[in-house]
């Protein structure tokens, strides 16, 4: 099937198509993953990021290129998740600048917007590596203006990209050491070269259907809003209905058969546990006063319990519109307040963690870090609530700075400063050394040096066998990863911990710092505590309770 040229609305399909089939490889596309971590994110973040993208092109009822353009460039800019997030974003925003004046899309309009693309996000990234998504991105572009000369079919143009795109995909160990260590080629890179084989699917009809839907892949931030919005009228049976019968007749397993029968023709829901002489019951119904009736002939009832599910949804949702307008309020009476003059934002995920940036001066906290990277959106929320003249952003998580730094390009009326924290420790180093009476500037270089000085540590399991830093790792291994690769594997939580310690301490160290996550109970995290300070006697150790999940430690040493 030959296309010489492909109008607005064969365009619209491709992206929606691209999309979906990049949201249905994304499981396969975390397990690339360099470190074998419960954590691989990438396929999650890309998809999560055109997935922002195209429900914006799928509202547009009469697509022109131009409409599309904007849609597909704002959308992905503001769902980024995430540094692939980030650099898809800036791929389509520079495909779009190409094709937002046309009127069709030609393969020489296609060979210029991959050109296009490719360098937009070469420049958005400080420090580009190649065996990456980048280095696919550019020698798709290449092979693009190579194939211009030679047809003028965008079916077969495309074709021989991708195939280009797919070859220049397997030589990425090859230019990474630590993808060919891993035996995985770029995440990234796999990540859009499934969006170019859907937009392909999706010109020649062949696509996955497109639907709105994008699972969060466990994140619960604002892009996982809840669903108390549900009408009361989507409740079927209206009361919850609960009773223990206390058997006083003939009552086995006929019995039992015949009343759940008669149970689920009243509603649905329906439990009844069986234990000797007591039944108890749980059951949704209209008609609790006739489920009351049959358990009465097998004998006296005890434990009644009847709920109106419809009156006790409403008294939720009049609460909830309560609290969000009480937010409301204090968000706006925030804003009427004179602007501070500094304010500081920290990516966080765990109870602990976040109180222990609160007390040390965090105005806002953003739910997220591994797992859960937030989006340029989310920055750009927490920006527009924090009321200050210069606002400091703390990542904390190495795959969330470019996000950050995205939000920060769209920001006009207030000083954004993303200090390049990587890790939980390393922020809250950069945040205890702030300095109130020193300049912007001044702040931003006292504080990456500061948190330049720590090292720092994070224990978790691994999720598959694979060998990285020579260590050999098995599926369910204890590993202790630190700030420049693995420092320890083992079957140990505890004896991987102090061992993942003993690599980052040397004789200058001072304090070691150990936040303990939700998986590790407080006797289990002071018996370790103890452990450590017999091994470090001139060492301070701290012990504090962090509450990060998928994380059994996260540890700096100072």
């Amino acid at each position: 099937m030959g296309i010489k040229s492909a109008d607005a609305s064969l365009f619209q399909t491709a992206v929606l198509s691209a999309a979906k089939n990049l949201e249905a490889k994304k499981e396969w596309i975390n397990e690339l993953n360099v470190f074998p971590v419960p954590d691989g994110d990438t396929g999650t973040n890309m998809t999560m990021t055109i997935m922002a993208a195209a429900r914006e092109v799928a509202a547009i009822e009469e697509p022109s290129m131009g409409s599309i353009a904007k849609a597909l460039s704002s959308g992905s800019l503001r769902g980024a998740r995430g540094n692939s997030g980030v650099i898809l974003s800036q791929l389509f925003r520079g495909f779009t600048k190409e094709i937002a004046g046309e009127d069709t899309i030609t393969v020489t309009v296609l060979a210029n917007a991959f050109t296009r693309a490719a360098e937009t996000a070469y420049k958005a990234v400080m420090k580009p590596k190649e065996g990456t998504i980048l280095t696919v991105a550019r020698g798709m572009a290449e092979k693009a203006v190579e194939l211009a000369a030679e047809t003028d079919d965008i079916v077969e143009f495309l074709e021989k990209v991708i195939e280009h795109g797919d070859y220049v995909l397997s030589q990425t160990p090859e230019m990474l050491p630590v993808l060919k260590q891993a035996g995985v080629v770029d995440s990234g890179g796999q990540g859009l070269m499934q969006v170019m084989k859907g937009g392909l699917d999706g010109l020649l009809g062949r696509g996955i259907p497109f639907d709105a839907q994008v699972e969060t892949g466990g994140y619960t931030g604002s892009a996982a809003a809840g669903r108390e919005e549900i009408d009361t009228a989507d409740i079927k049976f209206g009361y919850c209905t609960e009773f223990i019968i206390n058997v006083e007749k003939e009552y086995g397993e006929k019995e039992e058969n015949s009343f759940k029968g008669y149970l689920e023709s009243l509603g649905d829901c329906v439990v009844v546990v069986s234990d000797e002489d007591v039944v108890k019951v749980h059951v949704h119904t209209n008609n609790p006063g006739l489920a009351i009736e049959r358990a009465l002939t097998y004998g006296s009832l005890s434990r009644m319990k009847i709920d109106n599910m419809r009156e006790e949804h409403h008294e939720r949702l009049i609460q909830n519109a309560e609290k969000a307008a009480a937010a409301e309020r204090e968000e706006q009476k925030k804003k009427e307040e004179p602007r501070k003059p500094y304010g500081f934002i920290a990516v966080s995920i765990g109870e602990g963690l976040g109180e222990i940036f609160k007390g040390i001066g965090a105005d806002y906290l953003i739910e997220g870090g591994q797992t859960m990277n937030p989006s340029t959106e989310d920055m750009l929320n927490a920006i527009d609530k924090v009321n200050a003249d210069v606002i400091y952003i703390l990542p904390n998580n190495k795959n969330i700075i470019l996000a950050a730094e995205q939000a920060k390009s769209l920001v006009e009326d207030k000083k954004i400063l993303v200090v390049p924290s990587k890790t939980v420790p390393q922020g809250i180093a950069a945040l205890i050394n702030f300095m109130p009476d020193a300049s912007p500037e001044e702040n931003m270089e006292s504080m990456t040096e500061e948190m330049g000085r720590i090292r720092t540590g994070q224990i978790t399991y691994a999720v598959r066998n694979t060998t990285i830093d020579g260590m050999e790792i098995r599926e369910g291994n204890i590993m202790g990863i630190g700030d420049s690769g693995m420092l320890a594997v083992g079957e140990s939580v505890a004896e991987t911990t102090v061992e993942t310690i003993r690599r980052m301490a040397d004789q200058d160290a001072e304090l070691i710092s150990i936040y303990y996550g939700a998986d590790v109970t407080e006797d289990e995290a002071e018996t370790l505590a103890e452990q450590v300070r017999a091994q470090f006697p001139d060492c301070e150790v701290e012990l504090n309770d962090g509450g990060q999940p998928i994380y059994y430690y996260l540890l700096s040493v100072e």
